[in-house]
């Protein structure tokens, strides 16, 4: 009888160890995919977000990715040690959502004429109000970091100055000073997105834009360095945006900088090297410095405005090679956020 108890110990013991545990357990976030309903011109319309939560934190990291981008860009596959912006900010002990904007990846694609600026800042509001009210996840966040990239970060500034309901915002990949001869290089290289073989077939109208195949490296990276992987997965994952969004986040951006609207800590990102937005009477990116004394004024509402500019990096800093040392500077931030309150 004692051996056979003494058998049953054992083996409920190497079951234990031969079991999977739990992501929780392993201190790994645990991740889930939402809709949520949101309102666009003349309708309503599903924005597609994943969630994920490492521990008990009460901090989500909203992040919003830019034209022809959707969620892969803070969520990059390739090598995701170095370039997953995302899991970076789980390590960290804060909990994320990468949002598609309307239009792209999971979410709904309505009409192209139904999409804004105006309209995705209140669908990416709808997001931030139910991570507050705990409708997502069943877990109220008490703090919302929102981070952008390009035309997310016009996105963001805008959801930021008009609603006011997030603690930090993250701007990358824009300041209020465009290089026109670049901008209108980018511009000629999209095309309708129904025409293009990897995107045919999404409903997209003819408003919907992407870049023409083969593009990316030359738009996005160069002339900074690029890892050739980073690149082919950039092709493989790329997106779409409305016309009509990018038209208006120029006067969100720039004509009418609403970014003085915005009563909360502001961090900067830049890359050194990023062709749209260094040089020719646009930004001067010689250092963090320079960036900040340039941008320090629109943003006359923040508290502390910040500056980090990512040596060598072209338009997109998520997928540089250094990008390990820009996510360590977000992080650092966001936990200064966190302990607030940040003033400089």
């Amino acid at each position: 009888m004692r051996l056979r108890w003494r058998v049953s110990i054992v083996a409920a013991c190497l079951a234990s160890l031969l079991s999977p545990v739990p992501a929780a357990a392993r201190g790994e976030p645990v991740c889930q995919e939402f809709d949520q309903t949101v309102p666009v011109l003349l309708g309503q319309s599903r924005v597609r977000g994943t969630l994920c939560v490492p521990g008990s934190t009460k901090t989500v990291v909203v992040m919003v990715a830019g034209s022809t981008y959707n969620g892969t860009y803070w969520d990059f596959p390739y090598q995701p040690e170095k370039y997953n912006f995302r899991r970076a900010m789980n390590a960290a002990g804060h909990a994320t959502v990468v949002v598609d904007r309307l239009g792209t990846g999971g979410s709904s694609v309505p009409l192209g004429a139904q999409l804004t600026t105006f309209v995705q800042a209140g669908a990416v509001h709808e997001v931030i109000q139910s991570l507050r009210a705990g409708r997502i996840g069943g877990r109220a966040f008490g703090r919302v970091i929102l981070a952008g990239h390009s035309l997310g970060s016009t996105v963001v500034i805008l959801e930021s100055a008009t609603y006011r309901d997030v603690d930090g915002v993250v701007v990358t990949g824009l300041t209020h000073h465009l290089n026109l001869v670049t901008a209108v290089k980018v511009v000629a290289s999209m095309y309708p997105a129904a025409l293009d073989p990897q995107l045919r077939g999404r409903n997209h109208d003819p408003t919907y834009l992407t870049t023409q195949p083969g593009k990316r490296k030359e738009l996005f990276h160069d002339p900074g360095q690029v890892d050739p992987g980073v690149v082919a997965v950039d092709e493989r994952t790329k997106d779409v945006f409305a016309a009509t969004e990018a038209a208006d986040a120029v006067g969100v951006a720039v004509v009418l900088p609403y970014s003085a609207r915005i009563t909360a800590p502001v961090l900067l990102v830049l890359g050194g090297s990023d062709p749209l937005l260094c040089g020719l009477a646009a930004t001067n990116c010689t250092s963090a410095q320079t960036v900040l004394a340039s941008e320090r004024p629109y943003y006359a509402g923040s508290p502390c405005v910040s500056a980090y500019l990512q040596p060598g990096a072209g338009h997109d800093v998520n997928l540089h090679p250094l990008a390990p040392q820009y996510q360590q500077r977000v992080r650092t931030w966001v936990d200064q956020v966190v302990a607030g309150p940040l003033r400089c």
